[in-house]
Order: C-alpha cells, then structure tokens, then sequence
C-alpha cells in the first residue's frame, strides 16, 4: 500500500511539473503555475499552505517539499531514505540502478542538496570493481552525468573482460575432452587381463 502511495503521488508532482513547463519559468512562477492545477484534495491542501506561509515569494522546492510533507507521513519518509541510503548496485546493470537511485533521489531531496553529494552517493552505491574503474582517472568524477557515462563504459569493459575469460575457460574445457578422447581406450581391467592369460594357457 505505501509503495502505491508514493508512485500515485510522484505521478501527481510529475504532472504538475509537465504543466508549468519545465525551467521555463521563475521559482514564482512554476509555483503559481503548479497551485492552479491542483484538484480536489491537493486544492484543499494549498489553501491550509496559504493560509502559513508566504506563497507568493514561495520556491519551487519549497513547493515540492510541501507536496512530498502532504503525502508523505514520517514512517514513509524514514523507510525511503533508509532504502536511499542501502542502496547497492548488486546484479542490477548500470542504467537500471541509476534509474533506481534517480527514483530515490527524487523522494529524500534533503540528502543529495547538491551535485557533489549526488556524486559522492552514487560512487557508493556503484559495485567495487565498476567504482574502481571510475575513479581510477588522475580527475575523480564531479557531475552526474560524467560519473554515469564513466560506470557504463566500466560495466563495458569489465564485462567484455569476464566473456574473454569465459572463451578462454571453455576453449581449454574443451581441449581436455578432445585430449581425454584421442588416447586409446583400455578393455580390460587388470582383473580381466590376469583371467586372460590364465584360461588361455
């Protein structure tokens, strides 16, 4: 029920973002923007917002962090930053975690405030060896979207790497059973020979 919850209201802050167009408005304006789209509940919501803060100098994550207190309550919260801050890679690939992680982030705003932390958590959440990889460089990485485009070619090559290893394995499996059958086979037993020689005496 509470993983329904929160994709029913991620859908609803999606929508209103879709409406106010993206970054082409001011703070002010895409949260004017976003009020007047709301419905029913959310409608009724605004008006108690109204009524204590100051929403025409209001911003936008001001907004959306009143939105996330509305749907959210306290129990919700912690189980999604706790999740948030577990989170391992694990045998997902590259793009399926960041997929993941983008879905977090977007729930526990308050811990990645910036860039940097972003960074700093997604290095954590990546595997050792794809990690390794990424900071292998003089440069660590500093943005999002370097990081990610350093993990896939890392997933790349470590798996290009384990499929050589895998040939390399099979191709000397296969040498033994080509070796193992191309030596001549004995018929008997030494049991068999010894009662060979005897009746034939």
């Amino acid at each position: 029920m509470a993983a329904r919850h929160v994709v029913l209201a991620e859908r609803k802050l999606m929508s209103y973002v879709y409406a106010i167009g993206g970054s082409l408005h001011t703070e002010q304006e895409k949260v004017l923007c976003a009020s007047f789209a709301l419905k029913k509940d959310a409608r009724h919501w605004w008006r108690t917002v109204q009524l204590r803060r100051d929403v025409m100098n209001m911003s936008w994550q001001d907004f959306v962090n009143e939105f996330w207190v509305m749907y959210y309550n306290q129990e919700i919260l912690a189980a999604q930053q706790d999740e948030f801050n577990s989170m391992k890679q694990g045998s997902m690939t590259v793009l399926e975690a960041v997929k993941k992680f983008e879905q977090l982030a977007r729930l526990c705003p308050k811990l990645v405030p910036n860039e940097t932390e972003k960074v700093r958590r997604m290095m954590k959440m990546f595997r050792t060896d794809i990690a390794k990889q990424v900071s292998a460089r003089s440069s660590p990485p500093t943005l999002v979207f370097d990081c990610i485009s350093r993990a896939i070619r890392a997933e790349y090559r470590i798996n290009q790497d384990r499929e050589a290893r895998a040939q390399i394995f099979k191709a000397k499996k296969e040498e033994k059973v080509v070796l193992k059958q191309s030596q001549p086979k004995e018929f008997y037993s030494k049991g068999q020979t010894s009662s060979f020689a005897q009746n034939s005496k």
